[in-house]
């Protein structure tokens, strides 16, 4: 019986920890970083937003030299206490277009890393998205 006690102890510490898949657990106003897959639960809002992949990334390489910055494209997926789902895409080239309301709360993209150099490519799972979470 101990041993039971002890492994369900292990096992929620470890779906808590903000190293997880699922993500750790912010509030409103807290910027964090997820990865391609990842998912943040926003306590206080009662969502979570899942970072689902880069769907374009035409972002002017940083070492070179461009006529326009560009753009990327995030696609988050972002689900409310009532298990409602939604896609967005929030874009770094156009602050307009780099936030979103959904489920009550602004979900908005801050930051979108490693920004593309012209000799290499960036694989897709490399991608880390910097969000935050506001009341509209």
């Amino acid at each position: 019986m101990r041993a039971i006690g002890l492994l369900v102890c292990l096992l929620s510490v470890t779906t808590c920890d903000e190293n997880s898949p699922v993500g750790p657990t912010v509030q409103l106003n807290e910027r964090f970083t997820l990865a391609p897959g990842q998912t943040a639960f926003v306590d206080e809002a009662g969502l979570r937003v899942q970072f689902v992949h880069v769907t374009g990334d035409s972002r002017c390489p940083a070492d070179a030299v461009c006529i326009q910055g560009g753009d990327a494209i995030v696609r988050v997926r972002v689900v409310d206490d009532a298990s409602a789902s939604a896609f967005h895409e929030l874009h770094t080239g156009d602050s307009s277009r780099a936030s979103v309301i959904a489920a009550g709360a602004r979900i908005t993209l801050i930051d979108l890393q490693p920004f593309p150099f012209s000799s290499r490519t960036t694989a897709p799972g490399d991608y880390r998205a910097t969000l935050m979470v506001t009341t509209p």
